[in-house]
């Protein structure tokens, strides 16, 4: 059990007020109080010593074996489905590391594991990235024996004092797909707010949003507003009271998604902030001389058959998905990787 001895005052200010950077260190070793016992005049310890350390995303043994028994239980992987350089490849090679001074402030930059540590063993491990606006969580591994502790919880709420903590003003939980039930714990944390998909603004997740993703397989809620639609399923479009111009965008709007709720439009197009545009892509990367692995040779992706006939921007097509890949990571990062689709 772990004890933490607070005055008579301090008990009576936590009955009224929630701190979080207070609630989420107290349990770790460091922050624990540890009173003489007057008997052996020694230091009287916590009965586990819990602790939390920023590390760089390298990688470890020690790691690699809390993947292993992740994937094994969480996942059902097998054996031959766990392999050191999987989890190298997956967890171990982000972005550089750095830092910064900002307002006096040390904050750390690029990709780190957040270790939780209990008695010394690695329960859990977070991996982040450290951005210059956001803590961003990438994934959260832990033990089988301390599933029933509620990690994911614990990791998110340690992430967002990190971010508070660490002056990067936002914590990004990554994207929030609103059908994956095993994605619905995002919406929990509250202020939180999600990407317009067509003006890429942010609005708040709260009730009314949430209906409206529950009614349809794609939303935007700028368009939304303009239309002045429901959150409610559109069951009676009449009763809308659109002019020829509006029913018309809304047509549109409601194809954005195809039967299956997989967009047709290829990415390129989409002005994302960050993402290169068709033309940049072709103007910038030779896509047909970027290397693939195939078997143990290197062939360039213009040597494959079909690629020329191939639409770049068809994102369900090969060369459509690699152009796509090559606009996220720009010119500077293909020029150095290899393509490996086994």
């Amino acid at each position: 059990m772990l004890i933490s001895i607070v005055s008579f005052r301090e008990k009576k200010w936590r009955k009224n007020h929630f701190d979080l950077q207070t609630a989420i260190h107290e349990a770790e070793s460091i922050h624990i109080n540890r009173p003489i016992d007057p008997k052996t005049k020694k230091f009287v310890g916590p009965a586990k010593e819990f602790e939390v350390h920023l590390e760089s995303d390298c990688y470890t043994e020690e790691k690699y074996a809390l993947f292993a028994d992740y994937q094994r239980h969480v996942h059902k992987e097998g054996p031959s489905e766990i392999t050191k350089t999987g989890f190298k490849r997956f967890l171990c090679s982000g972005i550089g590391q750095s830092s910064r001074l900002r307002n006096g402030v040390v904050q750390k930059l690029g990709s780190y594991h957040q270790c939780y540590r209990l008695d010394g063993r690695l329960v859990a491990m977070g991996v982040l990235d450290l951005l210059p606006g956001c803590v961003s969580s990438v994934y959260l591994i832990y033990h089988h024996d301390v599933k029933d502790w509620y990690f994911g919880k614990l990791s998110a709420l340690r992430e967002i004092v990190l971010a508070i903590e660490g002056g990067y003003q936002y914590y990004y939980m990554g994207f929030y797909i609103h059908s994956c039930i095993k994605m619905r714990y995002k919406n929990e944390y509250q202020p939180s707010y999600l990407l317009d998909p067509e003006t890429y603004s942010w609005d708040p997740l709260d009730a009314d949003y949430l209906a409206r993703l529950s009614a349809r397989k794609y939303v935007s809620l700028s368009l939304e507003r303009q239309l002045h639609l429901p959150p409610h399923k559109l069951t009676d479009i009449d009763k809308l009271g659109l002019d020829s111009e509006g029913l018309l965008r809304l047509r549109e709007y409601q194809q954005e998604v195809a039967p299956g709720g997989r967009s047709q439009s290829s990415a390129l197009g989409s002005r994302m902030p960050g993402l290169m545009s068709l033309e940049e892509v072709e103007g910038m990367i030779d896509l047909g001389k970027w290397s693939l692995k195939y078997g143990n040779m290197l062939v360039h992706l213009e040597e494959l058959s079909g690629w020329t006939t191939w639409d770049i921007q068809d994102p369900f097509s090969l060369k459509g998905a690699i152009a796509e890949l090559a606009a996220a990571l720009g010119p500077g990062l293909v020029s150095q990787l290899v393509l490996d689709l086994g």
